[in-house]
């Protein structure tokens, strides 16, 4: 069971997305854990041949328990043939599962919607993250009279990305619930206390944080004046969907800058904090039910703007869904957060242990500002650092601030 997070102490194997006998890849989705923050992909960091399922879905276990065995001696190559799903009813099983796309679903849910010849893709969700149950699955089990109401896959998705509660629908006139009517809907209110395992969740990271951790703060007001001129022009020459925007050139400088002031790209081990070689910028991402997570954008730092365009916005999409892998969650040695698009223009962070470093990004704000002894009207941001005193100081803490200051005006080294 994988730690994916501070304060986490034991998990949930939701279900297992493998079988004995399968063979795995590094990297590999080989189960779905539930956490107090959500349904988390756990992907395995070896390659070979399942052995052995230790645990049982929906078994609670401590943080380390080993969930399965896996014989890295054993490794498929391109000449040996793949067995057909019909030789193994495990195989049978997670082919299934696929045919279900993204749909998540509590086992005991696949089973009952299985025997009842139920599609879970049809089915609204009612458990954490979108997570079919087998309650939600036994209410849409058809009657012998009149036909459930079903949803298309493109009205599921808007759904879930407008935050419609798609059970609150009225089907149309074919029994069906269509993109049309998800659109005009308004979004469900969230049920109060829905996030309640996730504030705790925080609530025992951040109180280990401001014990644990002497936080200094410092804060600096940047220019960026050259980095949207230099962004426009850029994106003169792109369709909508590839352009540049300012949370990206903010990332990518946070992300450069720590090239100057390593020491605060690190995780504190109990005595010491030496700096790490790679950058795995933790974004931290608002949840539409409530609360947050702070996946990592692993190796930033050899990211160009358009690759950590595109890898931020997989990233905000399937954590919205409850999609993260557990290395994700695993994986940040500094964090970003911002507020920005909050009206909030300083936002000074709480250090996420073991991590000795933590961003703030507020809203961008036009300014009047002094350019060669004028005074014009210039947008701005304000770009704060919550650090760990015990591996940092004031000074170095403003080093990095000055390099991310610079970086941003001459946008073209980013």
């Amino acid at each position: 069971m994988p730690s994916l997070g501070a304060g986490m102490e034991e998990g949930v194997l939701a279900a297992w997305r493998c079988a004995v006998g399968d063979h795995v890849d590094r990297g590999q989705i080989v189960a779905e854990v539930e956490t107090e923050k959500g349904l988390i992909d756990v992907e395995t960091f070896h390659a070979g041949t399942v052995r052995a399922l230790l645990v049982e879905p929906g078994t609670k276990v401590p943080v380390g328990t080993a969930l399965a065995e896996i014989d890295a001696a054993e490794r498929s190559t391109p000449t040996q043939p793949t067995a057909p799903a019909s030789s193994s009813p495990e195989m049978v099983s997670s082919e299934r599962a696929a045919d279900a796309g993204d749909v998540r679903a509590t086992p005991g849910a696949r089973q009952l919607a299985r025997r009842e010849g139920v599609d879970v893709r049809t089915v609204a969700p009612s458990g954490r993250h979108g997570t079919v149950t087998r309650e939600d699955v036994a209410s849409a089990t058809p009657p012998p009279g009149p036909a459930r109401a079903r949803i298309s896959p493109a009205a599921r998705r808007r759904a879930e990305a407008l935050g419609v509660d798609v059970a609150s629908l009225r089907p149309g006139p074919d029994g069906a619930v269509h993109l049309e009517q998800v659109e005009s809907a308004p979004p469900t209110e969230p049920k109060r206390g829905a996030a309640t395992g996730m504030r705790r969740a925080i609530a025992a990271a951040m109180s280990r944080s401001k014990r644990e951790i002497p936080h200094y703060y410092l804060s600096h007001t940047v220019d960026l004046g050259s980095a949207v001129a230099w962004m426009e022009a850029r994106n003169e020459a792109r369709g909508l969907e590839g352009r540049l925007v300012v949370g990206a050139l903010l990332l990518a400088a946070a992300t450069r800058a720590l090239k100057k002031v390593p020491e605060l790209n690190a995780r504190w081990t109990g005595e010491s904090a030496p700096p790490l070689e790679g950058v795995n910028l933790g974004v931290a991402i608002a949840l539409r039910g409530g609360g947050l997570v702070a996946p990592a954008l692993v190796d930033a730092h050899a990211l160009d703007l358009d690759a950590l365009m595109t890898r931020l916005t997989d990233l905000v999409e399937r954590a919205r869904r409850g999609s993260l892998r557990s290395s994700e969650l695993s994986a940040p040695t500094i964090t970003v957060t911002s507020l920005g698009d909050r009206g909030v223009e300083t936002v000074f962070g709480v250090i996420h242990p073991p991590q000795v470093a933590m961003v703030g990004v507020g809203k961008v704000v036009s300014r009047p500002w002094v350019v060669d002894g004028d005074v014009v009207a210039r947008p701005t941001v304000t770009v704060s650092l919550a650090a760990d005193h015990r591996v940092s100081d004031g000074h170095r803490g403003g080093l990095y601030l000055a390099e991310i200051e610079r970086l941003l005006q001459h946008p073209e080294d980013l």
